[in-house]
């Protein structure tokens, strides 16, 4: 019986031997051609192990490459163009009409003569042109800055990753840095600007209110509540009628011409408003893109040496 158990014993270690050597041929084989991919002789395709499939598994999904790709999106840039379209519309569409309906209101109440206000409607005319150039000018500034803001944004989003910025872009940056910067001051002026005919339709406005009151009608002195509009300036001291009192002065706020208009300018100015607060976000947002761009172009040239 023992010469026995021991000529199984060693079957057993030979099997096992042979198991080992086989499992190491098989590994042999699977480095081979995973060195050499171009050779396709054989038929042996290796198991996947426990590694490869939590590898499959871990792999990136629909969901993380949204968060990733939202990542890289220049929300400021995002934000303020959005707001800017919104305030260049507004206030080139209803300046634009507003325009429109101040002349009206002229020639029909207060200056009947055309030589009178010939020059105010040049003005006018150009202004509305002028309107026109400004909305086709931010329509296109807007998506460039927007571009811009998304090649700003993927250099910082990589500070540590391959990205090399080159001196050209950080030129276009700084150019655009400065643009905007000009354009924001400019636009302080046009929001000041497209205030005063608010103030001045307001100044009438509240006139008519007061020729509306009780007080006033009930006394004789409804007919010396008066409106000069000769002394905005708008048109010539020699222009005729120029002052609106009364009665006459109360038919014209209640028409259509003035109501739109009064209204129209107020959300002009509304607008311009808002145009100014979308170019102080682009000062902000492409003045700190550049100087990070600045700060790892000097980055990459300390390292070099």
């Amino acid at each position: 019986v023992k010469p026995a158990m021991e000529t199984a014993a060693e079957e057993n270690t030979e099997q096992s031997h042979e198991r080992k050597v086989n499992s190491r041929a098989e590994m042999e084989i699977g480095r081979y051609h995973w060195m050499y991919p171009g050779s396709k002789n054989h038929q042996y395709r290796p198991v996947p192990t426990l590694g490869d499939r939590a590898s499959h598994l871990s792999s990136p999904g629909c969901f993380e490459c949204c968060i990733k790709c939202l990542g890289g999106v220049p929300y400021a840039s995002l934000v303020a163009t959005i707001l800017c379209f919104s305030g260049v519309a507004l206030f080139c569409g209803c300046g634009h009409v507003a325009l429109a309906g101040t002349v009206a209101i002229l020639e029909q109440h207060f200056s009947t003569n055309t030589s009178d206000h010939a020059l105010l409607s040049e003005v006018i005319q150009l202004m509305q042109y002028v309107i026109y150039g400004i909305a086709s000018f931010f329509f296109l500034y807007g998506i460039i800055l927007l571009a811009e803001g998304f090649y700003t944004t993927s250099a910082v989003k990589e500070l540590h990753g391959e990205f090399k910025t080159t001196a050209c872009g950080r030129c276009i940056s700084g150019m655009f840095v400065f643009l905007t910067y000009v354009l924001g001051v400019a636009w302080l002026g046009v929001f000041g600007f497209s205030a005063v005919p608010v103030f001045m339709f307001y100044n009438i406005w509240s006139t008519c209110e007061v020729i509306k009151s009780p007080q006033t009608n009930g006394t004789t002195g409804v007919e010396q509540i008066c409106v000069d509009i000769r002394q905005y300036g708008i048109i010539p001291w020699n222009a005729f009628p120029g002052k609106i009192c009364g009665s006459a002065l109360e038919n014209i706020c209640n028409t259509n011409e003035f109501y739109m208009s009064y209204h129209l300018f107020i959300v002009a100015c509304a607008g311009a408003g808002a145009t100014v607060i979308a170019l102080l976000i682009y000062m902000m947002a492409t003045t700190y893109n550049y100087a990070v761009l600045k700060f790892k172009s000097r980055e990459d040239c300390c390292t070099k040496f």
